[in-house]
């Protein structure tokens, strides 16, 4: 499972940007197409937070959605997986969203 050492990296990255502050939110979007399992980040989180100031924080994740574009024709779609075809026929779309892991950003107290 490595959602556990990303919720680690996470709760690390967070903390060092609040120094000394309590963290009360952090909102993080991970794309559909990452092979990122948000609710394995929901579970990791309050765990990996035990003893840092994002410890009792809440996890907002925003789920983003795939896109592609076509190799051959330009066209721009939804992108379910990563074996998706274009309208017109073509295999093999180009992802242009829905990789992502982004902290989005957090809420100090």
């Amino acid at each position: 499972m490595h959602e556990l050492g990303i919720t680690q990296s996470i709760v690390e990255v967070v903390a060092a940007r609040a120094a000394d502050a309590r963290i009360r939110r952090v909102t993080v979007e991970i794309g559909k197409l990452s092979a990122i399992l948000p609710d394995a980040i929901r579970f990791c989180f309050d765990i990996c937070a035990q003893g840092t100031v994002a410890e009792g924080a809440a996890l907002e994740i925003i789920a983003v959605p795939g896109r592609g574009r076509c190799r051959d024709c330009g066209r721009e779609q939804a992108m379910d997986h990563w074996l998706a075809s274009c309208a017109c026929g073509a295999c093999g779309l180009q992802c242009i969203a829905g990789e992502e892991l982004k902290i989005k950003s957090m809420e100090v107290v």
